[in-house]
């Protein structure tokens, strides 16, 4: 047995089986490991930056240094790689009044929020290490959590679809090619996602992209049927500098938009972890507190230089349930590579020539993920829709998002997911009042 005594755990080197978060492996098995949960991750944890005008550069290197504040924080004990949270698009979004895909010349005003959602967080981390995580279970049930997040796919519905149609300032209708490139893109991550043999089922966003990809260039480059990919920026740029960060700015308006988004980033992290304890066999409870503040101090750090917001990933959890790898060592290369990544200012040029109908078509399919996680959430804790309390809460939350209903309260607006958010946690908890609590 490994030593948990202290703050870190002595990790005791296993060759064969189940790799447990205190185990290792030796470390060329290691390093490879953790190149393969990069490649896993990369796909969305690149993505949603570029969806929100980000700098390429800037998200994946505060992905790897976020994932050392939160190895950090749990003291190596709970497996996880953090990278950009989809939560935060809608609002980002809106905040800044940028197109998605499009640089954002207003970013700073988002890092204000992504700053006080990372403060949230950590206040939250802090309570729960105090009094446990219960309340939070009580406060969004299953049938509050799904709402929430199919409320988040249906608001950022809109947003996909105009990045797939390729419609803009200059071309409002739109163009054709721009929707095929994106059926296309959609098509080849469903069959990437069904039909690929083994560990590459589990990148159908980072190989399907790259089809799509290619099939673009063909039509465009070779072709001229559409606008050609320029790469003079990727010849220009060097291998390696320093990426451009960005300084915050704190505007009230943008911290009501973006700072609710926390109670998502709960909720994720929450499923998160429980998802690692059943595949581990342990009880990680007693490390919520902790993973929730490193997430938090990971958020504040990273919008403070001009990153995105931060959440654990799905991605990765589903490498680790293939290969039943849990070492948190592996993390510690994979944070390495992408701080390595985002020194490089070729790579973050490389990114920034794909193609809108591409990030469009990505954009779809990640956008109706989430909606339907909601569908799964529900079947796995056997949510009763009988019950009037639950499907009315869900309708409300689904209309708000779909609809992007917007509120204005004491001169700060909320978007559609902030009201689909408090509109369902508060309907679900006044529809209970006086009443015994059925269904779940």
């Amino acid at each position: 047995m490994s030593d948990t005594g202290g703050y870190f755990p002595r990790w005791r080197l296993k060759t064969e089986g189940r790799i447990m978060p205190d185990e290792r492996l030796p470390a060329g098995q290691t390093a490879v490991l953790g190149l393969q949960h990069v490649v896993a991750m990369f796909g969305s944890t690149v993505l949603a930056p570029l969806i929100m005008g980000f700098d390429p550069n800037v998200s994946i290197l505060f992905s790897g240094i976020s994932t050392l504040i939160f190895f950090i924080a749990v003291g190596g004990r709970v497996p996880s790689y953090l990278g950009s949270s989809f939560a935060f698009i809608g609002p980002v979004l809106v905040a800044t009044g940028a197109a998605a895909g499009a640089a954002s010349p207003d970013i700073a005003l988002a890092l204000g929020g992504i700053i006080a959602a990372g403060v949230l967080y950590a206040l939250i981390g802090v309570i729960v290490m105090i009094v446990g995580h219960n309340w939070i279970e009580k406060l969004m049930p299953p049938v509050l959590t799904g709402a929430i997040v199919a409320a988040i796919g249906l608001v950022l519905a809109p947003i996909a679809i105009a990045s797939a149609s390729g419609t803009g300032p200059g071309n409002p209708d739109g163009d054709q090619l721009s929707r095929w490139i994106a059926i296309l893109t959609v098509t080849s991550v469903g069959a990437i996602a069904v039909y690929a043999p083994g560990m590459t089922r589990r990148l159908p966003i980072l190989l399907g992209g790259a089809i799509a990809y290619l099939a673009y260039l063909v039509l465009a480059n070779g072709f001229g049927l559409g606008k050609p990919v320029d790469f003079a920026g990727v010849a220009a740029a060097a291998w390696f500098g320093l990426p451009a960060f960005t300084t915050p700015v704190f505007s009230a308006p943008a911290i009501a938009l973006i700072a609710p988004v926390v109670v998502i980033l709960v909720a994720e992290n929450l499923g998160h972890i429980k998802a690692i304890g059943a595949m581990t066999g342990r009880n990680l409870d007693p490390y919520l507190g902790r993973a929730f503040i490193g997430d938090g101090i990971a958020t504040i750090f990273s919008g403070a230089f001009g990153g995105t917001g931060m959440t654990t990933y799905a991605e990765n959890m589903g490498v680790m349930a293939i290969t039943r790898i849990f070492s948190t060592l592996v993390f510690i290369v994979a944070a390495l590579v992408a701080i390595i990544l985002g020194f490089s200012p070729k790579f973050g040029a490389l990114i920034q020539t794909i193609p809108g109908p591409v990030i469009g078509g990505l954009s779809v399919v990640v956008f109706g993920l989430i909606a339907a996680t909601a569908g799964r959430i529900w079947v796995e804790n056997k949510v009763d829709f009988s019950e009037p309390r639950n499907l009315i809460t869900v309708g409300i939350a689904l209309v708000l998002g779909a609809g992007n209903f917007k509120l204005n309260v004491a001169g700060f607006t909320l978007d559609g997911i902030g009201t689909a958010t408090i509109g369902a946690i508060a309907f679900y908890h006044l529809l209970g009042l006086g009443r015994p609590a059925q269904g779940r």
